[in-house]
């Protein structure tokens, strides 16, 4: 099954809910950035969260999400916007950890715990918002978790998952966020509270072929599903023009002395490794231009 996104509410329209299915997305960065299971899992989570937290803005708005925890995996980096498109890199994809204490892929060891989480949302406003939270557990669900509740002042409760198959692919990937607004009785916040705790594991559901819909109707039943979302993507915004700008911006010295010392230039996107490859006389049409 495809990659999709739904939304719904709950408990009439006190709690909100997004839940994602993301095994294809996830499987496209690992390919592209070459991740280790550890690393696949660490961008996996990230970009799952930062997809959700897109759809959750409108029209152009747009957010980055940037993990920094002092663990060897360095910084996660996740953009995504109101369209359901995502994209992210890890700075360092090669790490490869033991697994930790109980048989998991050592997500915590590879993030750290040291560090924060920032979140930067453009909204189309003079200056974007900025949130940080320190990272609480390294996990990243967690501290997602701990973002919402002390940034933005809003209970929630965050499931991400990716299950890396013995080939190192991607076998599935997902997540939910469950938002609690104001009106609800402490006996209903008790229940969402239960019925999260029993939860098997997200990627667990996933892999047994459960839908987004029936997870969702056991954590809040009788959940209404308000959109379903089958374009959500892995998509960078890079392109040869735009890495073109990127070198005139540099100025002619610059260019003349890439021309002078390597007689070309390759540009590396850190989102999608895409690589641009810049000739001898493609330099020197861009120095004309200057």
């Amino acid at each position: 099954m495809q990659d999709y996104l739904i939304r719904a509410t709950a408990y009439e329209g006190k709690v909100r809910a997004f839940a994602v299915k993301t095994t294809g997305i996830v499987e496209e960065l690992r390919r592209r950035h070459l991740t280790t299971p550890t690393a696949t899992a660490a961008l996996g989570r990230t970009a799952t969260a930062a997809l959700m937290m897109g759809v959750m803005l409108k029209g152009e708005e747009k957010l980055t999400v940037q993990v920094k925890g002092g663990g060897p995996i360095g910084q996660i980096v996740a953009d995504a916007n109101a369209k359901g498109e995502v994209r992210g890199y890890v700075d360092n994809p090669g790490v490869d950890l033991p697994l930790n204490s109980i048989g998991k892929l050592d997500v915590a060891g590879a993030v750290g715990t040291d560090g924060f989480l920032y979140i930067t949302k453009d909204l189309g406003l003079k200056e974007p918002y900025r949130g940080s939270v320190p990272i609480v557990s390294g996990e990243l669900a967690e501290d997602f978790t701990y973002y919402f509740v002390k940034s933005e002042q809003t209970p929630s409760a965050v499931a991400l998952g990716v299950l890396v198959d013995v080939d190192y692919t991607v076998k599935t990937a997902g997540g939910f966020i469950i938002q609690l607004l104001p009106g609800l009785k402490d006996e209903e916040i008790d229940q969402i509270e239960k019925e999260i705790g029993a939860l098997p594991p997200i990627t667990k559901l996933l892999d047994r072929g459960d839908s987004l819909e029936s997870i969702l109707e056991t954590l809040l039943p009788g959940a209404k599903v308000l959109e379903r979302r089958d374009d959500v993507r892995f998509q960078c915004k890079c392109s040869r023009e735009r890495v073109k700008q990127t070198l005139i911006s540099m100025g002619r010295y610059e260019i003349e002395q890439m021309l002078e010392e390597d007689g070309q230039a390759e540009v590396v996107c850190h989102f999608c490794n895409e690589k641009y490859h810049f000739g001898e006389d493609d330099l020197k049409v861009l120095i004309q231009a200057l």
